[in-house]
Order: structure tokens, then sequence, then C-alpha cells
């Protein structure tokens, strides 16, 4: 964990900014950005992160490697070439046109598929992809990600869903490399975990 976390630092995969915070889509004002598309164009971080992915993957016996639109499906590409195994992706929502697609690709009945994704926040959108593989007849293994912000609304809807998740590394992990190697200061790294315990409020503060 420590070591994904160092490659997704040293490249500005995510980036924190407690004091100057970054205001996402939604909204929500937050003092990290995580973009994980960029591990893309540096090879050796890249690999790091599929060798990283086969370790978690392979003990999982899963016969369908699934990528989430559009993120999840690189990772799910070079994952699921890796191991040899088949590679289905999801979008967040049936095509309006053509046969209406929301999973491209095929798979058989009671497949094990493992859910790759980039990034988990709520979670949310990942098990909505889980929940159309299982419509369709597959059983989701796991969610795996490369990075997590392990907010507690993630683990309340795990539950909900019923489906298991893991990340390579986490914004927890990433606190401390951070801390370690100067880039933020320990109080920096308090307003971090206040945010990450309660992203809403701290939101709110920060705004106010």
């Amino acid at each position: 964990m420590r070591q994904i976390a160092e490659a997704l630092l040293s490249i500005e995969a995510v980036t924190l900014s407690p004091n100057e915070p970054y205001t996402w889509s939604s909204g929500l004002r937050s003092p990290i950005y995580c973009d994980n598309r960029l591990t893309l164009s540096y090879p050796e971080v890249r690999s790091q992160i599929i060798d990283a992915l086969v370790d978690a993957v392979r003990p999982l016996d899963a016969d369908v490697i699934a990528g989430t639109a559009t993120a999840g499906i690189p990772h799910a590409t070079l994952l699921a070439d890796r191991l040899g195994l088949p590679l289905i992706y999801v979008r967040s929502g049936a095509k309006k046109h053509g046969k209406g697609n929301q999973i491209e690709g095929q798979f058989d009945k009671g497949a094990r598929v493992v859910v790759i994704e980039d990034l988990l926040s709520t979670g949310k959108s990942s098990m909505e992809a889980a929940r159309a593989i299982q419509a369709a007849g597959g059983e989701v293994v796991k969610i795996q990600a490369i990075f997590s912000y392990n907010l507690p609304v993630l683990a309340i809807n795990s539950l909900e869903y019923e489906l298991h998740y893991s990340a390579l590394t986490t914004i927890n992990e990433l606190i401390k490399v951070a801390v370690k190697k100067r880039m933020i200061t320990k109080q920096e790294a308090t307003s971090l975990e206040e945010w990450r315990t309660n992203p809403h409020g701290w939101s709110e503060q920060v705004s106010s």
C-alpha cells in the first residue's frame, strides 16, 4: 500500500491541498483530488499498479474481469490481458441506441467476476455496475480499486449492496507517506483525516 501511495503522489495522480481545497462536481469541497488516469502515461507506475492488481485478483479465482466505464476500463484491460481472462465493461446505464447494452462483452451465467475501478469514494457507481452484472447472471466476487478515500459511507454502501471491496491503497496510507516526505504538515494531516471522517461537515466549515 505504501509503494502504491508513493507512486500516486510522485506523478500527482493524487494531490493534496488542505489549505486551498478543490471543488468536486457535486459542489463538495475537498482537500484531496485523485485522477488515476494519469497513471496510464507513466509506464513504470502503470506496471506497478497492474502487478499489484494481479496479486490482489489472482487468488480470487475469477472467470471474468469487468471494467467500469470509463476510468476503470484501461486498468481492467491490462489486468485481463495479464491474467489471460475475458474482459467486459459496464456503462453507468443502458445505451439509448443499437442493442441498448449496459454491459459490453460476453460471459456465462454464474461466471465469477471481479470489477475493477480506479477510485472509490461513496462506491455507489461501482456497486451499481456490480448490480448490473448480477442482474445479467454473473457472480461479483469483489470490487477492486486502485485508490479509496475510505469514507465511512463506502462501508455503509458495501453493507447495503452486500458487496465486498478493497483498494491497493487508501487515503490513510497516503497521509502517512505525505507526512513522512514532508509534503504536508501534521496539522494538515489532521485536517485531511477530519475531511475523511466527515467530508460534508468539513466542506461546510471551509466554505463558510
